[in-house]
């Protein structure tokens, strides 16, 4: 466990550097693009695949697999909560699409995955990846959908259309990161050992996912501006959402459905990650309320620093 505190410390330091760089002007808004691609396009997917690779069986590939029904639930589950606690808040009509959004979607991979593997080590990034497809699938679909939807009351457009692109989303969930997985599982299923030469070279590349990731993550509290953050009652629902509810409905889920302990702890701990960076940006494509959106993403990347510790104790406890 102490150990575990201190691997996250060093994950958050990282991010530190990010931001500390931001403001000696080493890094910009278009280093944080570089940096998501880097990360989305090479570093993981080459960790995706040596990790399927090298840490599983094929038996045990096929117990991964049937795990997924678990994030798939909690999601749905998340969703309705959210509805709920955006009624008995009465959150504002033109934020309810974003709010939902931002209270069931997880930041699964530029923060949930540093930190899983900090606590778990690299067996982690399969079971990331397991909540990463049925995050990702409902963020891109329902959730942008839902987001757009806000655009027709808060910016008062009636010619923004509600519709998104299903063939974009498709490509967001079919990225480069999930092809690496799906590669390494066809090259498990074969039977024949990764080359050494190839090994090294994907343990090397993949090995830039952690520091890229909280880079990232420092460089967008700093644009942010953390003096333009301002709490309201629907920035306090997707927090109760993102570090009480859905942690809860992870944990009520595998009461029920038995999975190996250690990912239901990795889906605990995903399930508790601060909002999607991408929430902010498609809240100003669909003219929805930015500045909702942007304080969000600031309140839960900072808050996560004090819940950290209090999901590490809850966590021994499942």
């Amino acid at each position: 466990m102490i150990q575990a505190y201190f691997n996250i410390f060093a994950i958050f330091a990282m991010m530190f550097v990010g931001y500390f760089l931001s403001y000696k002007k080493w890094f910009d808004r278009h280093t944080a693009d570089t940096f998501s691609k880097m990360v989305l396009g090479l570093a993981l997917p080459f960790e995706m695949f040596i990790t399927i690779t090298q840490k599983f069986s094929r038996a045990e590939f096929f117990q991964l697999i049937c795990g997924i029904i678990v994030p798939i639930l909690s999601m749905v589950l998340a969703y309705f909560a959210s509805k709920v606690l955006a009624q008995l808040l009465n959150v504002d009509t033109q934020r309810r699409g974003t709010f939902s959004t931002m209270f069931t979607c997880s930041n699964t991979i530029f923060i949930g995955l540093p930190i899983n593997m900090a606590i778990f080590g690299s067996q982690a990034v399969p079971y990331v990846l397991i909540y990463y497809i049925a995050n990702t699938t409902f963020f891109w679909t329902w959730g942008v959908y839902k987001i757009s939807q806000d655009s027709q009351t808060f910016a008062g457009l009636d010619d923004i259309p509600k519709k998104f692109g299903v063939m974009a989303g498709l490509k967001k969930v079919l990225n480069p990161a999930m092809l690496g997985f799906i590669i390494g599982i066809c090259w498990l299923l074969t039977g024949v050992k990764v080359p050494l030469a190839l090994a090294n070279f994907s343990t090397s590349i993949g090995n830039l996912t952690t520091p890229l990731s909280m880079f990232i993550i420092g460089i967008t509290v700093y644009f942010l501006g953390l003096r333009t953050l301002k709490l309201n009652k629907a920035i306090v629902g997707v927090l109760m959402g993102r570090f009480i509810i859905s942690p809860l409905i992870i944990i009520l889920i595998t009461r029920v459905i038995v999975v190996p302990d250690i990912m239901v702890k990795v889906f605990f701990i995903q399930s508790s990650m601060p909002i999607q960076n991408s929430v902010p940006i498609l809240a100003r494509m669909y003219h929805a309320d930015v500045e909702f959106a942007t304080a969000t993403l600031g309140y839960t990347v900072l808050s996560y620093l004090a819940v950290v510790p209090v999901l590490l104790a809850v966590m021994q406890l499942i």
